[in-house]
């Protein structure tokens, strides 16, 4: 049956004040904590223990982008003389889950990629890369835990690639690339210890092929919850917590677009428990791309060392150009990868055919099969 839209509209009209009250309680504290911000540039240093740049050069804690263009054409020809002849790289991936449709466990991991060189030939590169989770691989597991092993599989294969391409490229001073995601795997704290160990290996390996390579690697977070700002500002000014909020409300009203906060140190838990040498290095600033919250940007602290945090960032300014306020090599990615209904029903029609031609006693649920004949 419909939902009746009407009800619904009664229950929220009947339940306003629990709104309002909540807003209100939220928005007096995320004050509390911009102010404290602003005020982080008369702070000693001591204090700012996760500081990496000097707070002085900031206008109330922010640092402005120097340019402002009139028109879509001016942002264009700047993005030209900034990323022409730089190559950006990006993988997502894509899977389908095992079904309860079909009579044994079966899973497709697809990842694809994106290479831009930026030349005025417009050439580019996107491919995928496909891998099959079997009955042999998957039947010790049940529930969540199965579509678990699917997911580390693929974030295995994107962190990989990323890898492979890295490496590929070793030493290419006009190379950036990036995650899409965050290079501090707090997410993982919530599964067991191998799981958890599984995630931070596939990071680490990639933070290690960024610093020995010296290509740029930046992990994008479209929209982030993180604390990191939060917790320094309620240590620092002794602030009631902000239950609810996150560092990117805080900073959000006092910036306009290209603006950043400092570079700040990840100081969390994990990276001191399981990351080994790169427990300190991990860099991270709050950057605007568009009319939404400011972005979270993770980076390895050799861009910082190595002089070239500010030409990094100008070329992912110029990838958020290109894409509307987006990265546009990850934008392109996410297409190149994504398994869409038809790319789903092929597959479980091949895989019918194959168990036929096979003799193997693969049974397709009724719905399934009808699924399956109808598109």
């Amino acid at each position: 049956m419909p939902t009746r839209p009407a009800e619904i509209l009664a229950l929220l009209r009947n339940k306003q004040e629990d709104f309002k009250d909540f807003d209100s309680a939220t928005l007096g504290l995320l004050q509390q904590y911009r102010t404290a911000f602003k005020q982080l540039p008369q702070l000693d240093a001591a204090l700012v223990n996760s500081l990496i740049e000097p707070l002085q050069d900031t206008q109330e804690g922010i640092l402005q982008f120097p340019l402002r263009w009139n028109n879509r054409e001016e942002s264009f020809e700047w993005v030209r003389e900034v990323l022409t002849g730089v190559r950006t790289f990006a993988v997502d991936g894509s899977q389908i889950y095992p079904s309860k449709d079909i009579s044994i466990p079966v899973a497709l991991v697809q990842i694809g990629w994106f290479e831009n060189p930026h030349q005025q030939n417009g050439q580019y590169e996107k491919d995928i890369r496909l891998d099959l989770m079997t009955p042999l691989e998957l039947r010790e597991f049940k529930g969540e835990a199965v579509d678990r092993q699917v997911n580390m599989r693929r974030f295995q294969m994107e962190t990989q690639r990323l890898v492979e391409y890295i490496e590929e490229h070793e030493r290419d001073e006009q190379c950036l690339v990036f995650l899409d995601g965050s290079l501090v795997a707090t997410f993982s704290e919530a599964f067991d210890q191998e799981t958890q160990a599984f995630y931070v290996d596939c990071l680490v390996r990639l933070l290690d092929a960024s610093e020995r390579c010296q290509v740029p690697l930046v992990a994008y977070i479209d929209t982030s919850y993180a604390l990191d700002l939060i917790t320094l500002l309620q240590q620092v000014h002794q602030l009631p917590p902000l239950v609810s909020g996150h560092d990117a409300q805080v900073v959000n009203l006092m910036m306009e677009w290209g603006d950043r906060t400092p570079l700040f140190r990840c100081k969390r838990d994990i990276l001191g428990k399981l990351y080994g040498p790169h427990k300190d290095r991990i860099d991270y600033t709050y950057l605007k791309t568009n009319d939404g919250f400011p972005a979270r940007l993770e980076l390895p602290a050799w861009i910082r060392e190595a002089g070239r945090l500010e030409q990094v960032l100008n070329w992912l300014r110029g990838e958020v150009v290109i894409g509307g306020g987006y990265p546009y090599a990850i934008e392109t990615a996410d297409q190149v990868a994504v398994l869409r209904t038809d790319d789903r029903n092929a597959f479980y029609r091949l895989l019918q055919d194959w168990s036929e031609e096979e003799g193997l006693k693969l049974r397709l649920s009724r719905k399934m099969v009808s699924k399956v004949r109808r598109r």
